[in-house]
C-alpha cells in the first residue's frame, strides 16, 4: 500500500497539480496587490476618492467610522465594498488567465506551423518486395 502511495504521488499529473497550486497562491498575492496597490487608487481617481472596501451599511442603523468599528459593535454589517473588490479581483484574474491562455494557444500554433513547414526527409526508398523476389528467383537460377 505505501509502494502503491509512493508510485501515485509520484505520477506527473499530482506533481503538475502542486506546482499549480504553489504558483496560483503566488500568482494571487501578486494580483491582490495589483488590484490593491494600483488599480484602486485609478478607481478612486474615477469615482472622486471612493474607496470601495469602506463602502458598508451596518443593519442595526447606527453610524460607525469603518467595518471593523462596526463589527467590534457586534452591528450586523453588509460590507458590499469587500464584495465590490471581489468581483473587481475575479475580472481582473479572469482576463489575465485569458490572455495567458491566449499567448500559450499563440505559441503553440507558431511551433505546430514550423513544424508543417519543416520538409518531411523521407527514408530512403529501398527495393520493393517484387524486386527482391525477382532477385531471389534470378540467383536461384544460377
Amino acid at each position: 500500500m505505501l509502494q502503491e502511495f509512493r508510485d501515485f504521488i509520484a505520477k506527473g499529473n499530482v506533481m503538475d497539480m502542486a506546482v499549480g497550486i504553489i504558483i496560483g497562491a503566488a500568482f494571487t498575492a501578486i494580483v491582490t496587490s495589483l488590484v490593491g496597490d494600483l488599480i484602486n487608487p485609478f478607481i478612486a481617481l474615477f469615482t472622486g476618492g471612493i474607496d470601495f472596501s469602506g463602502w458598508f451599511y451596518a443593519l442595526d442603523g447606527n453610524a460607525y467610522a469603518s467595518v471593523d468599528t462596526a463589527k467590534e459593535a457586534g452591528a450586523s454589517v453588509l460590507a458590499i465594498g469587500n464584495f465590490v473588490m471581489a468581483v473587481i479581483n475575479f475580472l481582473i484574474i479572469a482576463f489575465v488567465v485569458f490572455m495567458l491562455v491566449k499567448t500559450v494557444n499563440r505559441i503553440k500554433d507558431a511551433a505546430e506551423k514550423q513544424e508543417e513547414a519543416a520538409p518531411v526527409e523521407e527514408a530512403p526508398k529501398g527495393p520493393s518486395e517484387l524486386d527482391i523476389l525477382m532477385e531471389i528467383r534470378d540467383a536461384l537460377k544460377k
